[in-house]
C-alpha cells in the first residue's frame, strides 16, 4: 500500500468514525477539511472504499428512498458505515507515533482528527513533528550558508521565505504542545490555527479552514 492511499483510507475511516455517509459527502468532506486531499477523483475514493468494504472495515446500505429518482431510473447513494472492526482498526491507527505520523504527507490528516485522539498520543506527534521540522531547519540553514554567495536575488529570496514558512510551523508546534502541557484543548479556530499559517514553501502540516476550495463540487456519483 502507498502512504497515499493509507492516508486515505485512514481520513474515511476517521470520517465515517463520525458519522455514515455516502460518496459524495465523503469526497466533498476530504476536499473542504483535508488539504493533502484537494486534488483527488473518485476514481481514487471508490476503490478506496472497496478496499475496506472487503477489509470489513466498511459495510454498504442502500441511501433513503427519497434519494432514488424514478423516471431516470437512478437508485439511491450507497451509503458506507463503519463496522465495530473499522472503529477498532481506526484507533489502532490513530494510537500509532512513529515517523509516519509527523510526515509532511501524513502530519495534516492525523492533526484533523486530533479531537479524537489521547492527549498523550498527540503529544508525541508533535513532538516528532516538531523535532522534524527543526532537523530540516538546520539543513536548510547550512545549504543556505554554503551556497548563499553562488545564488542570485531570486533564488536567495525562495530559499529565505521557505526557512521562514518552517520557523512559523515550528512556533505554531510550540504553541500547541506548551497548550497540551498546559492541559489546554484547542476548542475552535484561532490566531495559531494551522488554517492561519502560509502554505505556499511546502512547509505541509497546515489545514484549509472548511469550505475556502473555490473549485465547486458536481455529483456525479450517481449510485454511490
Amino acid at each position: 500500500m502507498s502512504r497515499r492511499s493509507g492516508i486515505l483510507e485512514f481520513a474515511v475511516l476517521g470520517l465515517l468514525r463520525e458519522s455514515p455517509m455516502h460518496g459524495y459527502e465523503l469526497r466533498k468532506r476530504l476536499n473542504t477539511s483535508l488539504g493533502v486531499f484537494r486534488a483527488f477523483s473518485y476514481g481514487t475514493l471508490y476503490p478506496c472504499l472497496k478496499t475496506l468494504v472487503a477489509n470489513g472495515w466498511l459495510i454498504e446500505e442502500p441511501g433513503s428512498e427519497s434519494e432514488a429518482v424514478p423516471l431516470t431510473g437512478r437508485r439511491a447513494k450507497i451509503v458506507y458505515r463503519l463496522t465495530a472492526e473499522g472503529k477498532e482498526h481506526f484507533e489502532q491507527l490513530l494510537s500509532q507515533t512513529g515517523p509516519d505520523a509527523y510526515e509532511d504527507e501524513t502530519f495534516a490528516a492525523r492533526f484533523a482528527f486530533f479531537g479524537q485522539t489521547s492527549r498523550d498520543v498527540r503529544m508525541r506527534v508533535l513532538e516528532g513533528r516538531r523535532s522534524r521540522l527543526e532537523e530540516r531547519l538546520e539543513k536548510m540553514r547550512a545549504s543556505l550558508a554554503r551556497t548563499r554567495e553562488r545564488l542570485d536575488d531570486y533564488t536567495l529570496e525562495l530559499q529565505r521565505h521557505g526557512m521562514e514558512s518552517v520557523e512559523r510551523e515550528v512556533r505554531w508546534l510550540n504553541e500547541l504542545i506548551e497548550s497540551e502541557r498546559a492541559g489546554r484543548d484547542l476548542k475552535g479556530p484561532a490566531s495559531g490555527d494551522p488554517a492561519s499559517r502560509d502554505t505556499t514553501s511546502g512547509a505541509s502540516g497546515v489545514l484549509p479552514r472548511p469550505g475556502d476550495d473555490p473549485r465547486p463540487d458536481t455529483p456525479d456519483d450517481t449510485a454511490t
